[in-house]
């Protein structure tokens, strides 16, 4: 445990990890990946090269050194953590290299005049008391998830019974396990995690869930990315009938219990988390549901096939598509076209504010509908939005 010169020594530290600390956790991802190949399948290189896995860790280290007096202050960021390693499968031995890349990090970045022995120190016994915390968390998580019905440990064979194209970009996979046996139920809005491997180099991806839970299979819906690897893998080379490695599901970001109207605003891929979300409240039957739904164009317009279907089955279920622009041979009209404005919710939210927002997509996108809902006056703790990525700030 951190003593009080110790915590002393942290809070100092603030300072320098507002200014410096993507300079830091950039030297430390450098130092590891290098060093220590065994960690590479847990990070996603493209959000190394584009620096938001670097900033988001810079982040999670500054809040850290900010609340190291009332570490209950970190609770959504910690269970953020928790179910990102546990989906794809972070175990306690990988903490010992992240700690000595990441004290190292720190002495060559900030120099020995800064990064004395007794701020080493600190830094070491700051890092333990965090690594504890969630190794902790994660062992409750992964041994849940092994006992619940339908449940496993550990990586789960499943096999591709159905590849659907859904657009130009985005294909769902149905997945159903080998074994033959039952799937743990997840919550509307959580991801599973999926272990690729590729010409002989282990993966790992988190894809989320896109069709309510049933206990017998799965289906994730991958958007094809520019240079994306693994998922122009799954385009092009897995078919109907491949076999798929599946970690259980996790995530934070989930629907919530509530009587309230629900509200979904997705923006391109962001729209299969959604559907999971609407499909499940749309069964209960308990919930109005108001769904708006942004894309480039037609052509990667997903899923629209099911939100008319919904449109005729569910008298509750309200759905509003938005093209930020139109092509003249296009023959589906949208129901706008631009990108989000507040005139949009406004025109199709209810007009009682007393709702649960969702919304996810490029964090433009996400910055944009946050404002506007504050903007209507949606409380805050209604208003939820979670990163397909590395967690970043919305400002």
């Amino acid at each position: 445990m951190l003593n009080e010169d110790q915590r002393s020594i942290i809070k100092a530290t603030v300072p320098l990890l507002e200014t410096g600390g993507e300079a830091l956790t950039r030297h430390f991802y450098e130092l590891m990946l290098t060093q220590h190949p065994e960690v590479r399948p847990l990070f996603n290189r493209a959000h190394q090269a584009s620096g938001t896995q670097q900033r988001a860790l810079a982040n999670g280290v500054l809040m850290y050194a900010r609340n190291i007096d009332r570490l209950e202050a970190l609770g959504p960021l910690a269970a953020q953590i928790v179910n990102k390693h546990v989906a794809l499968q972070v175990q306690p031995e990988h903490y010992p290299i992240v700690g000595g890349c990441l004290l190292r990090a720190i002495r060559e970045v900030l120099g020995p005049e800064i990064a004395t022995d007794a701020v080493i120190e600190a830094w070491g016994v700051a890092y333990q008391q965090l690594a504890d915390i969630l190794i902790g968390a994660e062992r409750q998580t992964y041994d849940a998830l092994a006992t619940a019905p339908g449940g496993w440990r550990g990586a789960r064979a499943f096999r591709v019974v159905r590849k659907v194209p859904e657009s130009a970009e985005i294909t769902s996979f149905h997945l159903e396990p080998i074994d033959g046996g039952s799937v743990i139920d997840f919550t509307p809005g959580q991801y599973i995690g999926l272990r690729l491997i590729l010409n002989g180099n282990e993966i790992r991806r988190n894809y989320s869930l896109s069709a309510a839970p049933n206990g017998h299979r799965y289906r994730i819906s991958v958007k094809r990315e520019a240079g994306g690897v693994a998922s122009n893998y799954l385009h092009d080379h897995v078919s109907e009938g491949s076999v798929l490695e599946l970690f259980p599901p996790a995530g934070e970001f989930r629907l919530r219990e509530s009587d309230k109207p629900l509200v979904l605003i997705s923006g391109g891929v962001g729209i299969t988390p959604t559907l999971a979300m609407a499909e499940s409240a749309l069964d209960d039957g308990e919930r109005s549901v108001f769904f708006i739904h942004y894309a480039r164009n037609a052509a990667v317009h997903a899923f629209d096939d099911v939100l008319k279907t919904w449109r005729e089955r569910f008298p509750q279920f309200r759905a509003y598509v938005v093209y930020e622009h139109t092509e003249a041979q296009e023959t589906r009209s949208p129901d706008g076209v631009g990108r989000p404005t507040l005139e949009h919710l406004r025109n199709w939210l209810p007009r009682d504010v007393d709702f649960d927002a969702y919304f996810l997509g490029p964090k433009p996108f996400m910055a944009s509908v946050k404002r506007h809902l504050r903007e209507l006056g949606v409380p805050e703790e209604q208003s939820r939005y979670e990163f397909f990525g590395p967690a970043e700030a919305l400002n």
